[in-house]
């Protein structure tokens, strides 16, 4: 994708009007009619107070959970209508989570290929994919080698690797750093940054790391379960 169209954010992704989410029969609300659009080819930091919604956010936003109230529209359609969530999820978004969620008895190259195993790509297909992700991310001479070898943010390289292994639109990274070291961190908000201007791909990371949310070109602040602050950056 051009470098022109990630400056100039195009089609409307998400869009968000008087979201609300409640759990536990209305006692904790995690979302209070929370207003919201993301566009293509943004990467947008959300960050807030533990508790403010961020993360209930993120999972409205992968399908992952449904709004009590409100509307939540994906690319013009409602997302919690859909007709099929998992080919949504396989397809359309990318999810990384804090906690890598990798199988252990699988090979890292295996558990790249596992959001490709409904998919009609051949057994070649699918490691050459895989292996070349792997690569992308600098872990092709890891291929082998089981998640307990690896260190955390050799894991949350794999984790990304699996997230893009079926070209979706939208990445969605819910603390991709919360459980690595500062270094790690660092190299894994350059990969992310470095994939989302390579690829073109919208982005969309809960952080409440504020040097993570500084590389963001757009930051949302959110608390009690609203947007109180939304602004724009020239950060790269």
């Amino acid at each position: 994708m051009p470098e022109t169209a990630l400056k100039k954010p195009g089609e409307l992704i998400y869009q968000a009007i008087g979201l609300r989410k409640q759990f536990d029969n209305g006692k904790v609300v995690a979302l209070r009619g929370l207003d919201l659009e993301i566009r293509q080819g943004e990467f947008v930091a959300i960050v807030g107070q533990s508790g403010c919604g961020k993360s209930t956010l993120l999972h409205m936003l992968g399908s992952l959970d449904k709004p009590t109230a409100g509307q939540l529209n994906y690319r013009g359609n409602s997302l919690p209508d859909l007709a099929d969530h998992a080919a949504y999820r396989s397809h359309e978004i990318g999810i990384i989570f804090q906690s890598f969620h990798l199988l252990p008895t699988f090979t890292v190259l295996e558990n790249v290929q596992i959001p490709m195993f409904e998919g009609s790509a051949s057994r070649s297909e699918r490691k050459s994919r895989a292996t070349g992700l792997l690569e992308s991310v600098g872990l092709g001479h890891r291929l082998g080698h089981y998640p307990s070898e690896l260190s955390g943010g050799e894991r949350q390289r794999v984790a990304i690797a699996r997230s893009l292994v079926n070209k979706p639109s939208v990445l969605l990274a819910d603390e991709p750093t919360g459980n690595l070291d500062s270094v790690s961190a660092i190299q894994i908000i350059d990969l992310l940054l470095e994939l989302h201007e390579q690829l073109g791909v919208t982005l969309v990371l809960v952080t409440h790391d504020p040097s993570v949310a500084e590389r963001a070109s757009r930051t949302i602040q959110m608390k009690d379960g609203v947007v109180i602050s939304d602004r724009f950056t020239n950060s790269h």
